[in-house]
């Protein structure tokens, strides 16, 4: 029998999107039996020194082959007590993410925009909208800042940083503000497949009434050999490694209505979903798991450095992001014929694409990972 899933076609429109996630997320828990409860999103994270920092509550592991991740859902809902999957909030991106900043900046730079094939047009190519800007604290083991802004589709171009400071405000820390000013340099790129979905995690002897919403996702991902995602010598390919990524993060909470929880009463209990939920992840993978301390966008600056690409070799190609929404660019040619450009949508696409290195499709992962 096909398994349903309703919000696969709101995947272009994220304002009904997230009406529709909030409505199968509140039928969840009125099938837990639980009424009168109101939802809150993670709030902000009050440091020692009372600085607002936006932070993102998420803990992952790296694992060599997305079959390896088969029957997740299932494997968690019987090694996690009390977490229980909620019914139709599966989806599903595609999406190109590219490294903006190098191995010794002191935050990440991220830039990613989500791809879709056109009405009728051959799935193996897929064109970006939605551009999305980035940065947060490296690693990801602990809970990490992140700050990020969706670009205007008719000028990707335009200066991040006032549209930070305007979503942000007073909690965009300085040094956040003035990393945010240096000017991006493309160091590479991944092409990432998700399959997602959401849960709920109680625990009373914990975390008393507070019921914490989880989103979980399953990523298969190709990075790039080289920062224009050209043919590579060294790895015979124009991609240099392909992995897969179980994450988990705290969306959200419910909390009785009329009830107000303190700062760090919250954070308690979202750390330990986090490590309720990391216990017998890691139990159940740690015969495949990858020891990396990296998050995805770091993995991309690791690679590229191991193909032994220089940083003079990055600043002499200088990228530009906003070219991969083009299908060519003005100003590259092939270096063989100097009268054909290059066309960088066709180079980023075989991050997807490439034959023997295909990501497969995200209902292919919705259906492994049930």
């Amino acid at each position: 029998m096909a398994i349903e899933r309703p919000l696969f076609k709101h995947v272009r429109d994220h304002a009904t999107l997230f009406v529709e996630m909030a409505k199968v997320r509140d039928q969840a828990l009125e099938a837990l039996g639980l009424s009168g409860y109101e939802y809150h999103k993670t709030p902000k994270f009050i440091g020692p020194d009372g600085q607002r920092l936006n932070i993102e509550p998420e803990r992952s592991i790296v694992v060599p082959s997305v079959g390896l991740l088969r029957g997740v859902k299932s494997l968690l809902a019987d090694s996690v007590q009390t977490f229980t999957s909620i019914a139709n909030s599966d989806i599903g991106y595609r999406y190109p993410t590219a490294a903006l900043a190098g191995l010794d900046a002191p935050f990440i730079k991220r830039l990613r925009s989500e791809y879709f094939h056109r009405i009728d047009e051959d799935r193996s190519i897929c064109r970006p909208i939605n551009l999305s800007y980035g940065i947060k604290s490296r690693g990801k083991g602990d809970n990490r800042q992140e700050y990020e802004v969706w670009l205007p589709e008719d000028n990707p171009s335009q200066d991040p940083v006032p549209l930070m400071i305007e979503k942000f405000g007073e909690d965009l820390p300085d040094d956040v503000r003035h990393f945010a000013q240096v000017p991006p340099l493309v160091h590479g790129w991944m092409g990432v497949k998700r399959a997602a979905f959401e849960a709920l995690y109680q625990n009373k002897a914990a975390m008393g009434d507070l019921v914490m919403c989880v989103g979980m996702s399953v990523d298969a991902y190709n990075i790039g050999a080289n920062p224009d995602l050209s043919y590579s010598e060294e790895v015979d390919s124009s991609i240099a490694v392909s992995n897969a990524e179980l994450e988990w993060e705290i969306m959200g909470y419910y909390a009785p209505s009329g009830e107000h929880h303190g700062h760090d009463e919250i954070w308690q209990a979202i750390n330990h979903t986090l490590e309720a939920i990391g216990g017998p992840v890691n139990d159940i993978y740690q015969n495949v798991i990858i020891p990396i301390n990296e998050s995805k966008t770091e993995r991309i600056l690791t690679t590229i450095r191991e193909q032994g690409i220089t940083e003079e070799h990055i600043r002499h190609l200088d990228l530009q992001p906003w070219e991969f929404l083009q299908t060519t660019s003005e100003h590259r040619v092939k270096s063989h014929d100097p009268s054909r450009k290059v066309n960088l949508l066709g180079r980023l696409n075989r991050l997807f694409y490439q034959p023997e290195r295909k990501l497969p499709s995200i209902k292919t992962m919705h259906d492994l990972i049930e």
